[in-house]
């Protein structure tokens, strides 16, 4: 099985920001995507940068090949300016997290096309749960041998860019005690979670060659790891992080993203061996991130060392400075450090609704306000 990478001479960024569809009165989902598209995309001057999703309860705004995160955002916010007034026709706001706090999976329609309801035909009860919403940023990758050695060392970050993302602790009504439910839910459906770390391109090729003989998939999208390669883009999409809710937000996690990728690529370039854990280390740190969070304790390297997540983060940032400055999103960067600060969204969430007495329309209500309040 052949796979050719076509590479990116830059590492150029595309981020795909998946959003809820909220109804404005009962806070609860609305299965109207099909009424936003048709509404938006005569707003849009490139209908291309919105996307259907699997459920009629979702969009996906999307961007060109962008320079810099700060090309990025203003991308997306484009786009955004034009679709909240579409969902203001409609009674529809925009939900920016990684699950709904009360909505049920029983009243979800799924988006008409072979590929979904096949999906969902394979997949039966795990499939139809999928009320899940996340941030997938793509950087540019300028050798296809590189690509799978940065991925596994990349893992080492792992649980730094769940933590920072987390937006899904509340699920039908319940307080999971998570930080990221969706971070476990969505590792239930075939080939999604961790990705094998493969040391060359010819191993991935020969994963991808059992996968369609045996069926398990019918192409390489229907690969749905957390962290995977887009060969026909170029690029290694980092799909770990929660839906979000701010720009502050998704400047801070797409920077980080680009500034590891970016990080990782050069210093293999120059013969460095890379840093890697082994698959047991990673996955004890996924658990963590998305259980604690920002409280996490994790795993360092694979000589088990230890840390609290932030105090790793502080250094993790500093050591990223140059590589940041060179891609021109040092602001961006250094403000990943403000979400502790702040609190990342899930402990928002968790904040208005214990000031609310567990009302869970208030929390609805805080994320689709964040979203607004970025549009002034």
């Amino acid at each position: 099985m052949r796979i050719d990478f076509h590479p990116s001479a830059e590492p150029t960024l595309g981020v795909e920001w998946e959003l809820a569809l909220v109804d404005r009165r009962t806070r609860d989902l609305r299965n109207d995507a099909a009424h936003l598209f048709a509404r938006a995309k005569a707003r849009l001057p490139d209908p291309g940068r919105l996307h259907k999703e699997l459920l009629k309860n979702t969009v996906e705004l999307v961007t060109g090949i962008c320079p810099t995160v700060e090309a990025a955002m203003a991308d997306l916010r484009r786009t955004l300016e034009l679709v909240v007034p579409a969902g203001d026709d409609l009674g529809i706001d925009l939900f920016g997290a990684g699950t709904h706090p009360f909505a049920s999976w029983t009243g979800q329609q799924l988006t008409e096309g072979h590929r979904y309801e096949e999906l969902i035909n394979r997949t039966q009860w795990w499939g139809r749960q999928m009320l899940i919403w996340g941030v997938h940023v793509h950087v540019g990758m300028p050798d296809q041998s590189r690509v799978l050695p940065v991925l596994s060392s990349l893992l080492n970050h792992y649980p730094h860019l769940q933590a920072l993302s987390a937006s899904s602790p509340i699920w039908a009504g319940v307080d999971t005690g998570y930080a990221s439910n969706r971070a476990l839910m969505f590792q239930q459906l075939p080939t999604a979670g961790l990705p094998f770390q493969f040391a060359t391109w010819e191993e991935f090729e020969g994963f991808v060659g059992d996968q369609l003989t045996t069926g398990v998939i019918d192409g390489l999208s229907e690969v749905r790891w957390d962290v995977r390669p887009a060969p026909h883009l170029g690029t290694l999409e980092n799909r770990i992080c929660d839906g979000v809710s701010t720009f502050a937000d998704l400047a801070a996690l797409v920077a980080l993203t680009q500034c590891l990728v970016v990080d990782l690529d050069t210093r293999l370039a120059a013969g460095e061996t890379l840093p890697v854990m082994p698959p047991w280390h990673v996955q004890e740190n996924k658990w963590r991130a998305a259980r604690y969070g920002l409280d996490a304790i994790v795993i360092l390297d694979a000589a088990s060392n230890e840390a609290l997540i932030t105090d790793d983060l502080t250094a993790l940032v500093g050591r990223l400075e140059p590589v940041a400055e060179r891609l021109g999103c040092s602001a961006e960067l250094a403000s990943v450090l403000d979400i502790p600060t702040r609190g990342a969204s899930y402990q928002r969430q968790r904040a208005v609704a214990a000031a609310n007495g567990g009302d869970l329309v208030g929390v609805v209500d805080s994320v689709v306000q964040e979203l607004r309040a970025e549009l002034g």
